[in-house]
């Protein structure tokens, strides 16, 4: 896959997952993790699927429904992936952070979903939900923070509550960040993001 690795401050540091939105690249969240966690390393992918010439992480049949043959083949290409990654540049796969942005919060979604121990903790904005009628791994050591949009139109307030809501019952603690500004991600979700990362994550 198509990516940049940046390395962190020392082996020891946290890998960010940058994932970005439908007609992004892998440059998109670059100056979202230096807001995260300057000292982190970066490993951001860009999507294996285009759409009318827009880079993307999955195929969809139209706008918020998902082809879930393509999802799942593609969740497993990212998880592979990262492990194929973790080899290449010597970081630890159990320090793996998510960082995904509506397409790209959507496949992390699908990681945390369909793999156990994917991700260490994900950061999800403005995320639906994956899939439905299947069972979710064991999430009880994987924090996950939503941010969402009380007027989002691609992603309905009740989409992030369900989200929310079996993510906790498979164990994962989830905070959500609420914001009033559509689909856009906005400065106040990153910042909050942050300093959810500064207690759940980062020690």
């Amino acid at each position: 896959m198509k990516h940049i690795f940046k390395e962190g401050k020392d082996r020891n540091s946290q890998v960010l997952l940058l994932l970005h939105g439908t007609g992004g690249t892998e440059e998109d969240l670059l100056p979202l993790a230096q807001m995260i966690d300057p000292d982190a390393a970066i490993l951001s992918v860009r999507g294996n699927v285009l759409e009318n010439g827009m880079p993307r992480y999955f195929k969809r049949l139209r706008e918020g429904v998902f082809d879930e043959e393509d999802l799942l083949f593609r969740t497993k290409e990212l998880y592979e992936f990262l492990s194929e990654a973790a080899e290449e540049y010597g970081f630890s796969r159990e320090k793996v952070v998510a960082v995904g942005y509506s397409n790209g919060a959507n496949i992390a979604g699908s990681l945390l979903f369909h793999y156990k121990n994917s991700l260490k903790a994900a950061i999800l904005y403005h995320p639906m939900v994956p899939r439905r009628g299947v069972d979710l791994p064991d999430l009880s050591q994987t924090p996950v923070f939503i941010g969402a949009g009380e007027n989002d139109p691609i992603c309905p307030a009740e989409e992030t509550k369900e989200l929310k809501k079996l993510l906790e019952a498979s164990g994962s603690t989830v905070t959500t960040q609420w914001e009033n500004m559509g689909h856009r991600l906005t400065e106040e979700e990153v910042k909050k993001s942050a300093e959810w990362y500064q207690t759940q994550v980062s020690n």
